[in-house]
């Protein structure tokens, strides 16, 4: 096997490759440096003794992520304030928009899901990722875990429970999403208080990022009136000369507040019965560099 052919081969399967990684991680960057890691063994390995290239990658790929997660853990344990997932744009490639397929991959990727996987161990995380985003065999997961396929069964069992209990539920009605995002754009940008509490549930909660280097609230803030005035604060200390844009991110559109040449704020709403249930910022730096200006 040639260079060229290998490399054609590997840029094949990138995007899930990336995708895997992603889904352990909840960081692009970690994410990044896993599949690039992946090239370089991919490169200096035996490849023509490889029959399944797709199944070699995805095994070490999701190999690399499981230890780089295991490294993460400890530093996102001292991780001032709340932890959110890096907003990545969404892209499912070929993928059409309102077919089943979509709708996995927009779930195993949201907020709300990346959040809850942060609870499950590293193995646990590989066998739900594998099994619930992109529908591998259990036979075939079992070989990439170096596990039995009992014993992944039974930790696709656990981690798909373990996500189901606790998963906020919330309606998945895309337009009505998308409705309700751009009424609180509407309402954070010109209309007043009254405007933009309409549009929330009373146990409304806030979960705010700011990795110690933005303002950030510390803590889940909950109910329509503190969310709702701590919003409203937020929206107002906005530079006028900045530009908010709906974007397309993890899934479902978010509101991006871009000041200058880069993004400033990610906030994405989850909905539920009409109106917003609830919401997450994120404004740490290092997790929005990454999102394009255009």
């Amino acid at each position: 096997m040639t260079v060229d052919v290998a490399t054609e081969i590997f840029e094949e399967h990138r995007p899930v490759l990336t995708g895997v990684a992603y889904r352990m991680l909840g960081r692009v960057a970690d994410a990044e440096d896993v599949v690039q890691e992946a090239w370089l063994r991919w490169s200096a390995a035996a490849r023509e003794d490889v029959r399944e290239p797709r199944a070699f990658l995805v095994r070490i790929t999701t190999r690399l992520a499981i230890d780089r997660l295991r490294h993460l853990r400890s530093r996102r344990e001292t991780y001032p304030g709340t932890w959110l997932p890096e907003p990545v744009v969404t892209d499912f490639g070929p993928t059409p928009p309102d077919t089943a397929e979509h709708a996995v991959l927009a779930d195993t990727v949201s907020i709300a899901v990346l959040v809850v996987l942060e609870s499950l161990s590293p193995l646990e995380r590989a066998v739900f990722v594998l099994r619930e985003a992109f529908g591998f065999p259990y036979a075939e997961i079992a070989t990439t875990l170096d596990r039995t396929e009992a014993a992944v069964r039974q930790l696709a069992g656990r981690a798909r429970r373990h996500v189901e209990e606790r998963k906020p539920r919330y309606d998945v009605d895309p337009a009505e999403r998308r409705d309700l995002t751009e009424r609180f754009l509407a309402a954070a940008s010109g209309g007043g208080i009254e405007q933009l509490l309409a549009l929330l549930a009373p146990d409304v909660r806030l979960v705010s990022d700011g990795g110690g280097k933005a303002k950030a609230a510390r803590r889940i803030i909950e109910t329509a009136d503190k969310v709702g005035r701590y919003l409203f604060t937020v929206a107002g200390e906005l530079d006028p000369d900045g530009e908010l844009r709906v974007m397309e991110l993890n899934g479902g559109p978010a509101v991006v507040y871009f000041a200058g040449e880069k993004a400033d704020t990610v906030f994405q709403i989850e909905v539920s019965q009409g109106v917003i249930q609830c919401g997450y910022i994120i404004r740490n730096p290092d997790k929005l560099s990454g999102l394009p200006v255009e």
